[in-house]
Formats: C-alpha cells, structure tokens, sequence
C-alpha cells in the first residue's frame, strides 16, 4: 500500500514556497505600547510609522522593524513550513526548533483548502515528520490516526460521529487514501475502512480528448499580468487520479486540481462547495467561478 502522490507536483509545491532564512524568524524584545506610540507620533524620521523601528525595552534598536501584521505570525513561514511538512524532515526540524509554535502552522492553498503540516505527512505517509510534529504539539486528527495505524482511535471517533468516514482530509483525500498511505502499519485501519464501504472518494465524472482541449487554455478577466487563469491538462496517477486531468492556476498561484461533477462544472481539489462552469460562447469558452460572496468571469483567449 504505497503512496502515489505526484512526486513533480511536490517538488513545484517545494520551489513556490517562500523560503525564509532562519536569523529572520527568532524572537526579539518589542517595544512597549507607550513607547511605540511615542515613535509613531514623533516627527518624520525617515519613514511611516510601521516602517520606524521601535526601541527595545533596553534602549537598543531591534534587529528589523516590527511588522504591522504583528502578533500574527508571518504567512511565508506557515507557507513553507507546511510545504515542507509533506517530505523535509530536516526543514520540518529547523523551523520548529526556531519557532516551535509552526509545529501547529496551517495554510490555504487556494478557496479555503487548509492544510496543516500534520495533515501534509498525514496524506503523504510521512511518518518520522508526523510523529515529530505530534511530539512538538501537533494536533492529531482523524486523517493522523489512520495513516499512523491507530484503529483504536478511529473506530472510536467513527463510532462516536457516525459518518466521518465519509469526512475528506486536506485537497479532498478520503480517510481510506490515508490509512492507505501508511502501508503495513495502517493495514487494521485501512481493512476496517474497507469494510465500511464509502471512506474513499468518488472517481471524478470523465472528460473526452475533445472536451480536455476545448477546455485548456489561457482566460483573462482583466487586464493585469495576474489577471488571467491557465487551465492545463496534466496526467494523474495514484490518490492524483481522483482529480480530472485539468489543472486551474492563477498566475502567479498555486495550481488546483479540478474535479468534474458533469456538464463541465468542477471543484478545485479540497473545496466542494465552489463550482467553475465552462460555457461555449460566441466561438469561445466563457469560465464563470461561483465561490460565496465571488463571482469571477473570464473568457478563454483566442489562439
């Protein structure tokens, strides 16, 4: 029972993340509320006031200016840790011991896909980094307990809340891909999922060569370089062919895998609740995204 997640859609995951050197994520000493008030009200001293360095309590300046997104931690850490969550224990090491709070860091990948770093070495099989993250305070899930092996625990919490099997983990991985995933040592939990007979996902609704083609492309809903949505058709294998072969990427995002429910509606991987419709319209093909409170139109570009 092996795991046959996309070992090239890993690697881009691992090339897109911010990587962020470790001197840049120790603690610092922060101002006092009176003292940074003082230095935001003082006359220009070259900079607006997130911008000015605030004193430390000792009187030396800190290293780097505090961010306005302070407390919140920064997002290009939580982005890197959980992409390396998936396969880097070494990096998984580095950034806990340096900020042991990351252990517990979750990031979206796109219309509210959350993935936490024990969730990406859960779906992965990765059991040193899952078990590591569990003993730097992690917090152990459903999808956790399967692909570790702890039929105990997920028999109780299925018989405890009926229907959880049916539950889809982070990019909508079912319960039984995971327990899949952890191989021999998950083998009680992934016969007893077996058993139940719907804690694995759906196959996707099929696409022809022909509707693959006329829907790939490049669509634009806007002028700026950002403005525009690539859907590629890409081979899948293993727990990737739960997913139609299309892939959704804005430019400059992270691509997301689409699964079809028919008539050339889909959801991106992990968000259900969304529907990108295709239309042929006027010898083009017009892409209309439903996600609640957004409506983005954009139409394909001629060749």
């Amino acid at each position: 029972m092996s795991n046959d997640w996309s070992r090239r859609s890993l690697l881009k995951l691992a090339a897109t993340a911010a990587a962020v050197p470790l001197r840049r994520i120790g603690s610092h000493p922060l101002a006092t509320a009176t003292e940074s008030a003082d230095k935001a009200e003082a006359p220009n001293q070259g900079g607006t006031p997130s911008q000015v360095e605030a004193p430390r309590q000792d009187g030396a300046p800190n290293p780097e200016p505090v961010p306005d997104t302070f407390p919140t931690q920064p997002p290009e850490l939580a982005r890197e840790m959980v992409t390396v969550s998936h396969f880097d224990l070494k990096r998984v090491k580095e950034l806990v011991e340096a900020r042991p709070s990351l252990a517990r860091a979750s990031w979206d990948w796109g219309f509210g896909d959350w993935e936490s770093t024990l969730g990406a070495a859960s779906h992965m099989g990765n059991r040193p980094i899952a078990e590591y993250l569990i003993s730097q305070g992690a917090r152990p899930s459903l999808f956790s307990g399967a692909m570790l092996g702890h039929a105990d625990v997920v028999k109780a919490m299925i018989a405890a809340s009926p229907g959880a099997q049916r539950i889809r983990g982070p990019h909508g991985i079912s319960l039984f891909a995971h327990a899949k995933a952890g191989g021999e040592q998950a083998r009680s939990v992934f016969e007893f999922l077996k058993t139940l007979g719907d804690a694995d996902a759906e196959p996707p609704v099929p696409l022809s060569d022909r509707e693959i083609t006329l829907l790939a492309g490049t669509y634009i809903f806007g002028y700026g370089e950002n403005q525009r949505i690539e859907v590629t058709a890409e081979q899948r294998q293993g727990v990737m062919s739960m997913y139609s072969p299309l892939t959704w990427t804005r430019k400059g995002m992270m691509g997301r895998p689409l699964v079809h429910v028919g008539d050339h509606a889909f959801y991106p991987a992990g968000a259900p609740s969304v529907r990108i419709n295709f239309a042929e319209e006027d010898a083009s093909v017009v892409m209309t995204v439903h996600d609640p409170g957004v409506i983005l139109v954009a139409k394909k570009k001629k060749v």
